[in-house]
């Protein structure tokens, strides 16, 4: 790993790309349709928590409102996950994302703020990853769930409270894997190492990929209030990896760089794939393809990353 020389405000920029890749803002609740004036027309249903949980053979999320059901619901397999409003693409961590529309919904209050938690949520699931809010504009609600790998699922309600219960199948085998992220007390405080390891479920045999699915989803909330962090670096996600050799090579996408700081997505990246049997080495590739030493059995980033 390379030194750590960056300076605080560095990594607080690199740390404000990451932790949680933002929304589009046409994402956002509306003011155009505040709270107060949807309700008076119609009953609306108002999210208040939303959560996940695994069964046997199933991953469960439950959305939960205070006061009726929404008055529609629709759910289905989607290609990419779309902002409403904007048409801008949310990235989602995962192999399939899971598409899910409320009518007659909200998800925020009088003044604006949601009444729900965080607009991107991550659990530590066999098939669930992600939970993303897409949408919260004239009294429609959209969310999409990343998912490992696209499997069966089935929608429906439950009253007294008012709760829209998604259960996905999880016929799949995973095995164990642990992802690195930042802890940003150690490394604030300089104390080495500068990384936490977490336990994921992730699919076999494919455990490179479905451990760099797992580290851009981030953190849970739980590590996140215990001082985790994921720097992205400007990495919207990862094209491909291909193990070859004892070598692992990643491509990224996006806007990859290092803002000046020592710490990046690449110190999170090399050390989770090194833990994988048949990996020494790691080589990363921004999203044109290119790495300062491409050939020849050793670790590689691109010169955007560094410092």
């Amino acid at each position: 790993m390379r030194s750590l020389a960056a300076s605080a405000t560095s990594l607080v920029s690199a740390l404000t790309l990451a932790v949680l890749p933002a929304v589009p803002a046409a994402a956002a609740p509306a003011s155009a349709a505040p709270a107060s004036a949807l309700r008076a027309a119609a009953p609306v249903a108002t999210l208040v928590r939303v959560r996940a949980s695994h069964h046997p053979g199933l991953d469960r999320v439950v959305f939960e409102f205070r006061g009726p059901l929404p008055a529609r619901r629709s759910a289905g397999y989607v290609s990419r996950l779309i902002a409403d409003g904007s048409g801008a693409t949310i990235p989602v961590a995962g192999d399939a994302i899971l598409a899910l529309r409320f009518e007659r919904a909200v998800g925020h209050d009088e003044s604006g703020a949601s009444t729900h938690g965080p607009a991107r949520e991550t659990f530590a699931l066999p098939g669930v990853l992600q939970v993303v809010r897409a949408g919260d504009f004239e009294a429609v609600l959209s969310f999409g769930i990343g998912l490992a790998r696209k499997a069966p699922y089935r929608v429906y309600t439950l009253t007294r409270p008012s709760r829209v219960v998604v259960d996905i199948r999880t016929p799949h085998r995973t095995v164990p894997v642990g992802v690195h992220f930042l802890d940003s007390r150690r490394y604030h405080a300089g104390r080495e190492p500068y990384t936490r390891v977490v336990r994921r479920p992730v699919v076999a045999p494919a455990t490179a990929r479905g451990a760099l699915q797992r580290l851009f989803a981030g953190p849970t909330r739980a590590e996140y209030a215990a001082g985790l962090r994921f720097v992205a670096s400007g990495a919207t996600g990862f094209r491909s990896v291909v193990v070859r050799g004892g070598v692992a090579h990643v491509r990224l996408t996006g806007a990859v760089g290092s803002g000046g700081s020592a710490f990046t997505v690449a110190d999170e990246i090399t050390p989770t794939l090194k833990r994988l049997p048949g990996v020494h080495w790691v080589k990363i590739y921004d999203a044109r393809g290119r790495t300062e030493h491409p050939a020849g059995r050793s670790d590689s980033i691109p010169e955007s990353l560094e410092p």
